[in-house]
């Protein structure tokens, strides 16, 4: 009785085995690394309240939240990371997180706060960090009235509102607004020529 010499297994179908099995544990490795990228959090800085654009960045506004940001943890501030003399750079919504281009250095930015008083009063919608426009209305030469209004500054920023009482809030309020370097020379000059200021949200008419 003769034997069949057995058949060898195609190299070839050891090859394409071997890649499977490969495949296959490629496959487990990286969802294991995204589940345990997603369990990585990291402590980072969040809003308390609403900051307006040229406030001081300090610690007792803001809460430590842990987060899982993945690659773009570098782009938020950690707790160690905020340091004396830091402002915000623009207005951070209350529980936003603190991103690294929100804050800037006190003395690198070009804006500053002064306070006004709107002559017309303030509109319920204007709140801490809203984009307002500036107007002003100049006094007219040797009357008491006041010559058209018009924009003194179109980019303005709120800062704070004062709480007042009284008859005489709803017709004038003042407030703090923060504005650039650049515009406080036409600001001063409008307050102590006499001239008739109001904020107006911008999208509004005035």
């Amino acid at each position: 009785m003769t034997t069949q010499p057995r058949t060898r297994r195609a190299f070839w179908g050891d090859i394409r085995f071997l890649i499977g099995i490969a495949l296959v544990i490629l496959s487990i490795v990286g969802v294991w690394l995204i589940v345990s990228s997603a369990r990585q959090t990291t402590p980072v800085l969040q809003a308390d309240r609403t900051i307006a654009q040229g406030e001081a960045l300090i610690s007792d506004d803001f809460r430590v939240v842990e987060v899982s940001l993945g690659s773009v943890i570098d782009g938020y501030l950690a707790p160690q990371d905020l340091e004396p003399g830091m402002v915000a750079s623009r207005t951070l919504a209350d529980g936003e997180l603190l991103a690294v281009t929100a804050a800037a250095d006190a003395q690198s930015t070009r804006t500053t706060s002064i306070v006004i008083e709107s002559s017309v009063g303030i509109p319920e919608s204007v709140a801490v960090g809203t984009p307002v426009e500036l107007w002003f209305a100049p006094p007219l030469a040797e009357t008491e009235e006041f010559d058209a209004p018009r924009i003194l500054v179109a980019d303005v920023v709120v800062a704070s509102i004062p709480e007042s009482d009284g008859m005489l809030a709803q017709r004038s309020a003042m407030l703090e607004v923060v504005i650039d370097r650049s515009d406080v020379a036409d600001v001063l000059a409008a307050i102590t020529g006499g001239a008739a200021l109001s904020v107006v949200p911008l999208g509004h008419g005035s």
